[in-house]
């Protein structure tokens, strides 16, 4: 008999929980010092409802008018929390600043934009840094060298709050190099937070290295295929 897609979403995302908990108990820590970030880009407003009715509340997207489009059509979803992960142009603040996240912020002018387009009603908008931890041309992000002069000038800005860095490292079949990639955006964290920043969040970590990254601390780890599936034209989890 064929799984509904209701089953089918909620026992992928109660294996990605597990595998949280399980990598979070295995270096010391609790399960509840990770949050899952379910990346939803790509999949349609049915398949985030399904895996909001399992539990999920924090949901990741990579483009503005994308997200709008779900937004409105899960606007009865007043607890979901949106997340923007994806590299955000200049022509798109306006609406980027209305989501409750933009862990995409790698150059002071799209920090001050979104400082300036956020709704003086909306509590501050939560940004992270986002690092190019592997120097990758075809990326997003900040040098590791940069990320703490960035994010305490982003810091001073009003309607916005620092909550920490996001990166994306380079896939890697040797786990040492993934891991000191993840290493280095764990030193970009703990150097924002010896600047004297109240940072709280290090968002790095996907479906197939998850474990490594909670291993090299992570807070928040951003997974897409391991629970709603391969999206057409992936090469990469």
């Amino acid at each position: 008999m064929a799984v509904p897609i209701m089953g089918h979403y909620e026992n992928a995302w109660q294996a990605v929980l597990h595998r949280v908990a399980a990598a979070a108990q295995a270096c010391g820590r609790t399960p509840q010092s990770v949050q899952l970030l379910a990346v939803s880009k790509t999949f349609p407003a049915d398949a985030i409802r399904a895996v909001y009715a399992a539990g999920q509340r924090a949901f990741g997207e990579n483009y503005v008018q994308e997200a709008a489009a779900k937004r409105a059509a899960l606007a009865d979803l007043t607890d979901v929390s949106w997340h923007l992960i994806g590299p955000l142009q200049s022509n798109k603040t306006a609406q980027a600043a209305a989501f409750d996240w933009v862990e995409s912020v790698d150059r002071l002018k799209i920090a001050q934009r979104l400082s300036a387009q956020r709704d003086a009603g909306l509590p501050p908008l939560s940004v992270c840094i986002e690092v190019n931890v592997s120097g990758e041309s075809s990326k997003s992000g900040v040098a590791p060298g940069e990320a703490v002069a960035l994010a305490k000038s982003v810091a001073a800005l009003p309607n916005l709050r620092v909550r920490g860095i996001m990166g994306i490292p380079a896939p890697a079949t040797d786990p040492e190099a993934a891991r000191a990639q993840f290493r280095a955006l764990a030193g970009c964290f703990s150097a924002c937070r010896d600047a004297g920043l109240a940072v709280d969040t290090l968002s790095m970590g996907m479906s197939a290295d998850l474990e490594l990254a909670i291993e090299e601390g992570a807070t928040q780890v951003r997974v897409g295929t391991a629970i709603f599936g391969v999206r057409q034209g992936q090469d990469r989890p």
